[in-house]
C-alpha cells in the first residue's frame, strides 16, 4: 500500500490546494442573493471542503477515476443529511430512509426547484441541496486536475464550469460582481505564476549563475510577473466595474416561468353573496390562537375589469407572484410573531385562509404532502392558494407575524406608497366627481381616505338582500356600483362597500386593493377558537402608507344600520355619467352571476412554450451538471489519445519505436503493474510479463532495442508492425484484467502522473542498452 502512494510536495500541495478554495470561493459568495441569508454556507463550504478532502486523498493514494467517483457519490449520501437536508435527518445528522430518498430525488429535481421558485429560498425547503451537490463535484474536480494533471490551467475549467453554473442559477442582482471577477481573475493568475516559478527550470541557465543566485532570481522574477500581471488585472477589472453602467444580468430564472396561474382560478368576490346565503350559519374553519383583532385572509384582488374584481394578470408582478410555499417567507415583515392552527370543515376551494404575513406552514393530515407540494404563497398580498384544493380535514399550522395597526395620528405625515396597480377599467366618469365631492375637506391622504371611508360607512345602509332582510341585488360590477352611490339610499354589503370605496380612490389617484376575509364579530372576539361562518365574511379596502404598508380600512356600515324606506329613487340632481353596459343576466336576485375573470385572450402559445422553457432549462442544467461530471473522463481520454498520437508521429523513425514501447509500458502502469523508473526495456518487460504471464513482451523489448540501435532507421513497414504488436499484446493484457479493470486502465491517471508522460509526452530517454548488452544482461 505505502509503495502506491505519492510522493507529496507540502509546499506545492498548500499552493494548490488555496487556489482550489480561492477559486470556488467565488461561486459560493455569488450564492447569497439567491439565498438571501448565511444558512447557505453550510452546505457550500461542507461541500467544498468535502470535495477537496477527497481529491487530496485520492491523489496521495493514488486511486483510479472509478474509485474518486464512488468515494464521492458514498460521501454525498453520508454527509447529505447533515449538511443539505437536516430537516429529514434524525437529530438533524443521521441520514434516514426520507433525507436519502431526499438527496437522490434532488441530483435531477433541486435545479428545476430552485429555478421556478422567487428568491430568497430556504436551505430547510431543500434548496441547500444545490450549491452542496455543485461544490463537492468542483471540488472533487478541480482539486484532483490541480494536483493530478500536469497541464495546472486545466484545472480552471471545472472552477469556471462551476461559476457559470452558479451565475445562471442565481437572480438577475449579483452580489458583488466586481469582487467575484477580481477574486477569481487574481486566485488564477497568481496560481499558475507561482506553479511555473516552482516547477523545474525551463529556461537556459548561463555559466555564470550559480545555483542559489538562479533560484533566487527565478523567485524573484515570478513574484514580480505575479504582481504585474495582478495589478493589471486589478485596474482592469475595477476600471470596468467602475465605468459601466449597471444593468441586470440575465439568468435562467428570468425565462423559465412557473408554471402557475392564478388567473385560472376565478376570482372569489364572485361568491360572496353565496357564502353568506348558504353557509351563514355553518363552521366552514376553525382557527386556534387567533391574535386580539386579527383577520384571516381569504385573497387579495387588485385589478377591476367592469364586471369583477380579481387578482391582476400576470405582468403585474407583485400581486400574482405565487411561489411554492417554503420556510423563509415574508421576510420584511414586522411585528408580533404568532403561531395560529386551522383545520378545515365545510371551506372547499383553492383559497387557503391564513393569518398575517406567513412565515411558514406546517401541513397536517393524510393529504399533508399533496397540499404541501401545490401551495402557493404571495409575499406581496399575503394570501395563499392550494392548488389541490381544501377539503373537510385538512389541517395547517401556520408561523406567522401580525402588524401593528397605525394610528391616525401615526399616520398623519405619512405619504401613499406609489405602488403600480393595473389601471380600473369601466368605471363612470361620475365617479371622480363623487370622490371629490366626498374628500373635499381632506388636506392628507389619510384624511382622503378616511372621508371616502366615512362616506359609504356613516351614509350608507347594509343588507345582504337575503330572505327578511331590505333589497339588495348582489354582484359588484360598474352598473351595479353606480346605482349604489347614485340612490337616494345607499344599500348593500362588504362586497358593494369595498368595491366602491377601492373604485373611488383609483379617482384620486390613490392605490386600492379589495380583500376578502373573515374576522369575528365582537362576541366571538374573546373566544380561544374561532369558527368561521358565512355571517363572518367580510371584504375591506387595503391602502398603502410609507413607512406603514398597507393599511386596512372598512367601509362598510354597520350591520344594525338598515334602511328604514326602501325607495331607491335617483338622487334630485344626479351627475352626468357614461352610460355602462347593462349588468349581466342574473338567475336570481340572490345569487350573484358566475363572471370568468376578464383578462383577455390567453395565449396558449405562450403557456406552453413557458412550460417547454422550464423543461429545457432543467433538462440543460441536468444535462451541464453530468457533463460537468463526465468532464474528467473526456480530459483522460483527450490527454492519452493526444499522447499516442505524438508517439505514433514522431519525426524520427527509432522516436516512433520507442513511442510504441512507451505506449505498451504506460498501458501496464495503468493496470497498476509497478514499473521502475529509468528502467531498460528489458527490465521494464520482465515486471510486464510477471504481471501477465506474457513472455512475448520480452520478444519486443529485443525488437525495439535491436531496431532502435540498429545501423539504419526502421522502416514504415517495420513501424506498423511493431504497433501493431504492442495492440495485440495490450488488448491480451486487457483480456486477462476483464471488463471492469480495462475501463478504469483507460480512465487511470496513473501513466499521465507517474508513468512515461514527461517531456511532452516525447519517447522517455531510458538507460542506453545495446542489442549485445541487453543479451548478456538477459544471460545474466
Amino acid at each position: 500500500m505505502n509503495a502506491r502512494r505519492r510522493r507529496i510536495d507540502p509546499r506545492r500541495w498548500a499552493l494548490d490546494l488555496s487556489a482550489v478554495v480561492a477559486l470556488l470561493a467565488v461561486p459560493i459568495i455569488g450564492f447569497q442573493p439567491t439565498f438571501g441569508g448565511p444558512g447557505y454556507l453550510v452546505p457550500a463550504v461542507g461541500g467544498l471542503v468535502l470535495g477537496v478532502a477527497i481529491a487530496a486523498v485520492g491523489a496521495w493514494q493514488r486511486w483510479g477515476i472509478l474509485v474518486v467517483t464512488a468515494v464521492t457519490i458514498i460521501a454525498y449520501f453520508v454527509f447529505g443529511t447533515a449538511l443539505a437536508v437536516s430537516h429529514s435527518g434524525l437529530f438533524g445528522v443521521i441520514p434516514t430512509l426520507a433525507s436519502l430518498q431526499e438527496l437522490a430525488a434532488g441530483v435531477i429535481t433541486s435545479w428545476k426547484a430552485l429555478l421556478t421558485t422567487v428568491a430568497p429560498v430556504a436551505v430547510a425547503d431543500g434548496f441547500g441541496l444545490v450549491p452542496f451537490l455543485l461544490l463537492l463535484a468542483g471540488g472533487v474536480l478541480t482539486a484532483s486536475l490541480a494536483l493530478r494533471v500536469r497541464h495546472h490551467a486545466w484545472a480552471l475549467l471545472p472552477a469556471g464550469a462551476v461559476l457559470l453554473v452558479q451565475i445562471a442559477l442565481g437572480t438577475s442582482t449579483p452580489a458583488a460582481p466586481a469582487v467575484e471577477g477580481i477574486v477569481f481573475a487574481v486566485a488564477a493568475v497568481l496560481w499558475l505564476a507561482l506553479r511555473q516559478a516552482w516547477s523545474p527550470a525551463q529556461a537556459a541557465i548561463s555559466l555564470g549563475e550559480t545555483g542559489q543566485g538562479t533560484r533566487g532570481a527565478a523567485r524573484r522574477r515570478a513574484v514580480m510577473g505575479a504582481g504585474i500581471v495582478a495589478v493589471a488585472v486589478l485596474a482592469g477589472v475595477g476600471t470596468s466595474a467602475l465605468a459601466a453602467p449597471p444593468s441586470p444580468r440575465y439568468v435562467l430564472r428570468d425565462v423559465v416561468i412557473p408554471p402557475f396561474h392564478i388567473q385560472d382560478y376565478p376570482s372569489p368576490m364572485q361568491s360572496f353573496r353565496k357564502i353568506v346565503r348558504d353557509d351563514r350559519t355553518t363552521t366552514l374553519f376553525t382557527v386556534q390562537g387567533l391574535p386580539q383583532d386579527a383577520r384571516v385572509r381569504l385573497a387579495v384582488m387588485d385589478a377591476y375589469s367592469g364586471t369583477v374584481y380579481n387578482v391582476a394578470d400576470t405582468g403585474f408582478g407583485s400581486s400574482s407572484a405565487f411561489s411554492p410555499v417554503r420556510t423563509n417567507m415574508s421576510q420584511a415583515a414586522s411585528g408580533t410573531p404568532a403561531t395560529v392552527g386551522i383545520r378545515i370543515d365545510d371551506w372547499q376551494g383553492v383559497w387557503m385562509p391564513e393569518v398575517g404575513a406567513v412565515r411558514s406552514v406546517t401541513f397536517d393530515g393524510s393529504r399533508a404532502d399533496d397540499l404541501r407540494r401545490s401551495a402557493q404563497y404571495n409575499d406581496a398580498t399575503s394570501s395563499g392558494i392550494v392548488g389541490a384544493d381544501l377539503h373537510k380535514g385538512d389541517a395547517y399550522q401556520l408561523d406567522t407575524v401580525i402588524a401593528d395597526r397605525p394610528t391616525d395620528k401615526a399616520l398623519a405625515k405619512a405619504s401613499v406608497l406609489p405602488v403600480t396597480i393595473p389601471k380600473q377599467i369601466g368605471v363612470p366618469q361620475s365617479f371622480a366627481a363623487i370622490a371629490a365631492t366626498a374628500t373635499a375637506d381632506a388636506k392628507t391622504p389619510v384624511e382622503q381616505v378616511r372621508a371616502l371611508q366615512k362616506y359609504l360607512a356613516d351614509g350608507g345602509f347594509f343588507s345582504h338582500g337575503l330572505e327578511g332582510e331590505p333589497r339588495s341585488l348582489p354582484g359588484h360590477g360598474a352598473a351595479r356600483i353606480s346605482s349604489l352611490l347614485e340612490s337616494k339610499q345607499m344599500v348593500g354589503d362588504d362586497e358593494q362597500y369595498a368595491t366602491a370605496m377601492a373604485l373611488l380612490a383609483g379617482q384620486l389617484g390613490i392605490p386600492a386593493r379589495v380583500v376578502m376575509g373573515f374576522y369575528p364579530a365582537e362576541d366571538k372576539a374573546r373566544s380561544s377558537v374561532f369558527a368561521a361562518t358565512g355571517d363572518d365574511l367580510h371584504a375591506w379596502v387595503e391602502v398603502p402608507f410609507a413607512g406603514f404598508g398597507w393599511v386596512a380600512f372598512d367601509p362598510t356600515p354597520p350591520k344594525d344600520h338598515v334602511p328604514t324606506d326602501q325607495a331607491t329613487k335617483p338622487r334630485s340632481e344626479p351627475k352626468p355619467q357614461v352610460l355602462q353596459p347593462p349588468p349581466p343576466e342574473q338567475q336570481s336576485a340572490d345569487e350573484p352571476p358566475t363572471v370568468p375573470a376578464d383578462h383577455g385572450p390567453k395565449d396558449d402559445k405562450n403557456d406552453s412554450s413557458g412550460v417547454l422553457l422550464t423543461i429545457l432549462a432543467a433538462a440543460g442544467i441536468g444535462i451541464g451538471v453530468l457533463a460537468l461530471l463526465a468532464s474528467p473522463f473526456v480530459v483522460i481520454g483527450a490527454f492519452k489519445a493526444k499522447r499516442r498520437r505524438r508517439r505514433r508521429q514522431a519525426e524520427r523513425p527509432a522516436d516512433r519505436i520507442s513511442g510504441g514501447w512507451d505506449e505498451l509500458v504506460d498501458s501496464a502502469v495503468d493496470y497498476g503493474v509497478p514499473v521502475p523508473a529509468g528502467a531498460t526495456r528489458l527490465e521494464d518487460a520482465t515486471a510486464v510479463a510477471a504481471a501477465f504471464a506474457q513472455p512475448s513482451v520480452t520478444t519486443l523489448a529485443r525488437s525495439a532495442d535491436a531496431r532502435v540501435w540498429g545501423p539504419t532507421d526502421p522502416s514504415d513497414d517495420d513501424i506498423e508492425a511493431f504497433w501493431n504488436d504492442v495492440d495485440e499484446t495490450v488488448a491480451d493484457m486487457g483480456q486477462q484484467r476483464g471488463f471492469w479493470h480495462r475501463v478504469g486502465a483507460r480512465l487511470s491517471l496513473r501513466s499521465l502522473v507517474a508513468g512515461t508522460a514527461v517531456d511532452k509526452w516525447m519517447p522517455r530517454r531510458r538507460r542506453a542498452v545495446k542489442p549485445a548488452e541487453s543479451a548478456a544482461e538477459e544471460s545474466a
